[in-house]
Parts: structure tokens; C-alpha cells; sequence
């Protein structure tokens, strides 16, 4: 049997301009929870040991990989001005 629901996406795109909002699965709020928290933990174990430089290098490095899950995972992105999307 052929399912025609949409499917269901972890980051829906934002309502207006380029991008993803909050998530809607759960799966989203995992992977959001999880950024924070790396990036919180980096904090005393990155920053203080390594230093700024570092800690800024490494915090790119999970925010690129943030995008990637929410490129995979959500809406495909354009551009939105906020009415209703047909």
C-alpha cells in the first residue's frame, strides 16, 4: 500500500526569510539538545585547555555539522516571505 502523506520533517523551514525554526519532531529536539549541550561541555574542556582560537574552530565544526542534520532532515530550503507556501 502507497503512502501520499508528506513527510515528516525534523526542522520545518522558517516562515519568513532562509532557514529552518524550531524543531518538530523529536528526533530535532534531540539533536538540538545535544548541539547545546557539546557546546557547553566545550567549554571547560576545549576552551580552557586549548584556548579561544580552538574553541571557536570546534564550535564551527559542530554548527557545520548542525546544518548538514537540518539540510538532511528538514524542509528543503529557499527563501520565504511569510505567506502560505502552495
Amino acid at each position: 500500500m502507497s503512502s501520499t502523506s508528506p513527510p515528516k520533517y525534523w526542522f520545518p523551514a522558517k516562515r519568513y526569510g532562509w532557514g529552518w525554526g524550531l524543531p518538530s519532531a523529536w528526533q530535532g529536539w534531540v539533536v538540538l539538545v545535544v548541539f547545546f549541550a557539546l557546546v557547553v561541555g566545550g567549554i571547560p574542556f576545549v576552551q580552557v585547555a586549548m584556548g579561544n582560537a580552538e574553541y571557536v574552530a570546534y564550535v564551527g565544526g559542530l554548527t557545520l555539522i548542525l546544518i548538514a542534520i537540518c539540510w538532511f532532515t528538514g524542509e528543503p530550503p529557499r527563501w520565504r516571505w511569510g505567506g502560505r507556501d502552495t
